[in-house]
């Protein structure tokens, strides 16, 4: 993958948490524009908040909406999409992935979106399908989800290692009763679920292999270091042996 930004640049050291995404996407965008012979395609973002893919892929050309549950996210997005100039490709909707059909126009969209959802879903199933049921026949699912690996590792390098030991063999990746997050995933389990719900899994990328334990102060006082680091991360996400020590995962799932 290149280590181009496309719409927003991807420098700043916070965006090496979502520079992997971002380089899946895009690619997908382009490639999905120009199957379908359209430059502007319909894309839906379940759980979007804010506008943090939002925004930089309506400022890529592409008409966006939102569906959160948050009203306080859907206004901070609403004056996000306004400071970049693309209110007039960006709507948001209040609602759920549980209930997504019912506020949204099934079989509307080219592309759905559904980053950090499936953590908080009560049926990560269904949650899947809902995002699928949304596509038009001929359409694409990015899937972002916490990995469960990832949290081991983490756990273990901070010295909890009872904890690292519980997420290791928790049913849902949790480890201990303080986690904020209700579930994990593995990389074999995302794309179960992108394969039941009648998707073809194109790619699998680890997401945050090793910008989440790399010291700030080794990259902030080397000069390069983060271009290297970003590199190295998008060179990482594409090998499968590096998906199980990865913070997040990404499936890419495709129909038609």
């Amino acid at each position: 993958m290149s280590p181009q930004g496309g719409a927003e640049p991807i420098r700043p050291r916070a965006s090496l948490r979502t520079a992997v995404v971002w380089e899946v996407l895009r690619d997908a965008l382009e490639r999905r524009a120009k199957a379908a012979d359209r430059p502007v395609l319909d894309v839906l973002d379940t759980g979007g908040g804010t506008g943090n893919f939002a925004v930089p892929v309506a400022r890529l050309g592409h008409r966006v909406t939102v569906v959160d549950p948050s009203p306080d996210a859907l206004f901070a997005l609403e004056r996000r999409a306004a400071e970049a100039g693309v209110t007039d490709r960006v709507t948001g909707v209040q609602g759920d992935t549980h209930g997504l059909l019912d506020v949204i126009a099934p079989g509307g969209y080219d592309m759905v979106l559904c980053h950090g959802v499936l953590e908080y879903t009560d049926d990560p199933a269904e949650g899947v399908r809902n995002a699928v049921g949304a596509l038009r026949p001929v359409g694409s699912l990015s899937l972002l989800a916490a990995g469960r690996g990832g949290a081991v590792l983490a756990r273990a390098l901070a010295g909890h290692f009872a904890e690292a030991r519980h997420a290791l063999t928790d049913p849902d990746g949790r480890w201990g009763a303080a986690d904020s997050l209700p579930r994990r995933f593995t990389a074999d389990e995302l794309t179960r679920l992108v394969t039941e719900a009648g998707l073809r899994a194109a790619s699998v990328h680890g997401v945050r292999v090793f910008a989440d334990l790399v010291p700030g102060v080794l990259v902030d006082t080397q000069p390069g270091a983060l271009d290297a680091l970003l590199r190295l991360e998008l060179a990482a996400a594409e090998e499968p042996g590096f998906h199980s020590v990865a913070t997040q995962l990404h499936v890419l799932g495709e129909r038609g």
